[in-house]
């Protein structure tokens, strides 16, 4: 894969010309950033800026406004080539807080369809219905434990109004054991792009080291070549990006998710 070739298509596709990824939030353009606003349950924050040294702090200011105006907590999604270079200390002297870093890494979708064979009595399942949500925000849960609790049923609610109302955009998967929801993961389909994040992941502590998140990683990758995009895109976190680095993934940068509350 060029490094080169999919940094551009990335800053490109998924920041500059970003479509929305839920359909209750809308992508807005102007005042030097591409930014999301939507419901609490959406994903709300910047994108993309070209800000430099001498509007930087004016453009901070307007997304505080913007955001703390409707209700909404937001994300400045900092990536490391992102200028200015004091970005992240602007950031943080207007009230943001950082989250742990995260790599973005990519692979080619058609390189990943082979994946391990679960282990005998757990089976995936494919989330197409409430109950379905609620198995996989049940996932969460025991992956992420009860501190993101919130987050979980937040989650179950956003995958529930994708499918409804924008089912192309997405597939999320849930890992039974049984009756036992251990594992949840989903694929999110940017339209127009060569691009599919995939997003979630965890696996219950006890059921880790077993082949199955790689195995939702193949079915999202079998899901995404027959969509016809080329790339699979993941935000790892520090205890997801060595398995990615042996399925062949590949880092294209790192991304600081900067937190705003109001």
């Amino acid at each position: 894969m060029d490094h080169a070739v999919a940094l551009a298509a990335y800053d490109r596709q998924i920041r500059r010309d970003a479509r929305s990824d839920s359909p209750g939030a809308r992508v807005e353009r102007g005042g030097g950033v591409v930014r999301q606003t939507g419901s609490a349950d959406d994903w709300n924050g910047v994108l993309w800026s070209d800000a430099d040294a001498t509007t930087a702090d004016a453009v901070i200011a307007e997304q505080v406004r913007h955001y703390t105006a409707a209700g909404l907590g937001f994300e400045w999604k900092l990536h490391s080539y992102d200028r200015p270079e004091d970005l992240p200390e602007r950031l943080t002297a207007a009230g943001f807080a950082a989250e742990p870093l995260e790599t973005v890494m990519v692979a080619e979708a058609a390189a990943l369809l082979a994946g391990p064979a679960l282990p005998d009595g757990l089976r995936l399942v494919e989330v197409t219905d409430e109950a379905g949500a609620r198995l996989m925000a049940q996932a969460h849960l025991a992956a992420f434990g009860a501190a993101d609790a919130e987050l979980s049923e937040r989650l179950g609610r956003r995958v529930l109004a994708q499918l409804a109302e924008a089912p192309d955009t997405v597939v999320a998967v849930v890992a039974m054991a049984g009756d036992l929801p251990v594992c949840a993961a989903r694929a999110e389909f940017g339209q127009g792009t060569d691009f599919a994040g995939l997003w979630g992941g965890g696996t219950a502590p006890e059921w880790r080291g077993k082949g199955i998140y790689r195995a939702t990683v193949a079915h999202r990758a079998r899901v995404a070549v027959e969509r016809g995009y080329r790339y699979l895109q993941v935000d790892a976190s520090a205890d997801s990006r060595p398995i990615l680095d042996r399925l062949g993934f590949t880092t294209l940068c790192t991304t600081t998710p900067y937190v705003y509350k109001p």
